[in-house]
């Protein structure tokens, strides 16, 4: 579940950034032949996602629409200047940061600030960096929860072999003295733990699997049943069940080797 929520928290968080628009102001006497120049060098630009073209009459339009009123015939002339909408590819948007800004935000803002008819570039500066300080936090938060999950996940089966090996200690002792190795006595303990550890990983993966088909039906705006999906949702699947196997193997390696060697003493 944990690594669930992290897949798509980090889609959903990329997804919000690229729709995160800046704003390039141009000089009011631009032309749409310019311009259109202009658009071309912007989108030609590897960080660049999309590019839209705002002129002063679609701008007035816009506005006028907002106001629902129009306020270029009441004052007499248009006031507003063009402009391009710019967004980013989720890929440049920030990741390290001096001051408080993305250095490849502040890049972006820098060279194409230096063009030729734009007069300055603006940005939600403070969404931008409150996105990354909430995808970064959950992300940690999930981490830590995990590490404790695991933790926990080993400390339980360990205690559980523990108990299974005290219940045949009689079993085993009699085994060592009959010169049985110790790892022809853990054998069986190790084999049952992997196939522990597969059926506990297909067990997870079959309730992930009603919970999202659940979730999807009360929040389909989520569109957690997206082929675009399948891909993670099968890596999700293939880390659990390798996760499941890995602990329960670890743990009863360790805890049959613990108890044989201080029954050996």
């Amino acid at each position: 579940m944990c690594l669930l929520v992290e897949y798509h928290s980090y889609r959903i968080t990329h997804d919000i950034q690229e729709r995160i628009t800046l704003k390039v102001d141009l000089e009011p006497e631009i032309t749409d032949e310019m311009a259109s120049l202009l658009k071309l060098q912007i989108e030609a630009m590897p960080e660049v996602k999309h590019v839209d073209y705002i002129s002063k009459e679609k701008a007035a339009e816009i506005f006028s629409e907002d106001l629902n009123d129009d306020f270029v015939s009441f004052i007499g002339y248009n006031p507003l200047y063009p402009s391009m909408m710019v967004n980013l590819k989720v890929n440049y948007l920030p990741e390290v940061r001096q001051e408080g800004r993305s250095e490849s935000i502040a890049d972006f803002t820098s060279k194409v600030s230096s063009m030729e008819y734009v007069t300055g570039v603006t940005y939600q500066e403070t969404v931008v960096n409150e996105l990354n300080d909430v995808f970064y936090k959950i992300t940690w938060f999930l981490i830590i929860f995990m590490a404790l999950l695991i933790l926990v996940s080993i400390l339980l089966i360990s205690s559980t072999i523990r108990i299974a090996l005290y219940a045949q200690r009689e079993t085993i002792r009699t085994m060592q003295l009959v010169g049985a190795k110790s790892g022809f006595i853990a054998r069986p303990f190790i084999g049952r733990s992997i196939w522990f550890g597969l059926l506990g990983g297909l067990i997870a993966i079959a309730i992930l699997a009603i919970a999202i088909g659940a979730v999807n039906q009360s929040f389909s705006g989520l569109n957690l049943l997206d082929p675009s999906h399948l891909f993670w949702y099968v890596g999700i699947a293939v880390v659990i069940l390798l996760l499941g196997i890995l602990l329960s193997y670890l743990s009863t390696l360790f805890a049959v080797s613990r108890h044989l060697r201080h029954t050996i003493r």
